[in-house]
């Protein structure tokens, strides 16, 4: 008979092994990954695929480097990590308890980013980035997906790495967060923190600005838009390739639902459902929900 680890069970487990009490551990968020938090602690416990773990240890080494030089960056914890449980690799990361006014404000994330990309290359082997990797592993084993979705997908995943191609890249290329949107932000006792950097990466600078512009998805304003970009220092809004990346990060976004349909999750696949139909019909003004 095979056991399946849970990734609670994952989480008590690399606690324990890494010396950290686990009676207090409550869980915060669950999607592409499970979120804990030890609240005695004061640790945040992520769980994450294994096969995610090279990413992982990227993700540990870029904020180690980062903090020594100044940067804002989420903390790792001060323990040996990722730990592996399999199918899980759990890393450790300090909690920054959040205020009841609301989230960091976008404007925020463009002068973090601006700060990022100024700083020397980091003394690490980051991968070069790659758009929309893992959706096609995603959409050709999905259990959820039908064949009329799954060939959709398939082919305009296709269709926008051609357009990605053909693109010029005023910003040019350097290290990247890969994943910069004002959702991985947090504040912390000294302003504000930039986290989730597991997809870090080399790769052209418009990636890390053009996710807060898909926001436009889920009710971002343009007065918001306008003050990151001011804080940034450039307007992608005057680049014609900021169309493609938005669709980009659009059908990117489809990943983490199809797992969680994939799982039963009902929510996780109306969204979906809205989503694609969405897309398929070229609605570029439906708002979308963070189900």
């Amino acid at each position: 008979m095979t056991l399946t680890v849970s990734p609670e069970s994952a989480a008590r487990m690399a606690c324990r092994a890494s010396g950290l009490a686990d009676q207090s551990l409550i869980q915060l968020h669950e999607h592409a990954t499970s979120v804990f938090l030890l609240v005695e602690e004061g640790v945040v416990v992520r769980v994450s695929p294994a096969s995610q773990q090279q990413r992982l240890d990227l993700a540990v080494a870029v904020t180690r480097w980062l903090v020594a030089n100044g940067f804002p960056a989420t903390e790792p914890m001060d323990v040996p990590q990722p730990v592996a449980y399999t199918p899980y690799a759990v890393t450790f990361w300090r909690h920054y308890p959040q205020t009841a006014s609301g989230a960091p404000p976008a404007g925020s994330l463009g002068q973090l980013l601006r700060d990022f990309h100024a700083l020397p290359s980091p003394p690490l082997d980051l991968p070069p980035y790659r758009p929309l990797a893992s959706l096609k592993s995603i959409v050709e084993s999905s259990t959820y997906l039908d064949g009329n979705q799954r060939a959709w997908l398939t082919a305009r995943r296709e269709e926008l790495l051609d357009e990605y191609g053909e693109l010029d890249f005023p910003l040019g290329s350097g290290h990247i967060h890969g994943d910069a949107y004002p959702g991985n932000t947090l504040w912390s006792d000294h302003g504000v923190r930039l986290g989730d950097w597991d997809e870090a990466a080399s790769g052209p600078r418009e990636i890390d600005l053009a996710n807060t512009f898909q926001g436009v998805r889920f009710g971002r304003t343009v007065e918001e838009l306008d003050e990151f970009s001011r804080q940034y220092g450039y307007d992608i809004r005057q680049w014609p390739g900021l169309r493609v990346l938005c669709e980009m990060r659009d059908v990117h976004t489809l990943g983490s639902y199809i797992r969680r349909a994939d799982r039963g999750d009902s929510a996780a696949a109306q969204q979906l459902s809205h989503r694609l139909e969405t897309l398929r019909n070229r609605d570029f003004q439906a708002q979308w929900t963070a189900a």
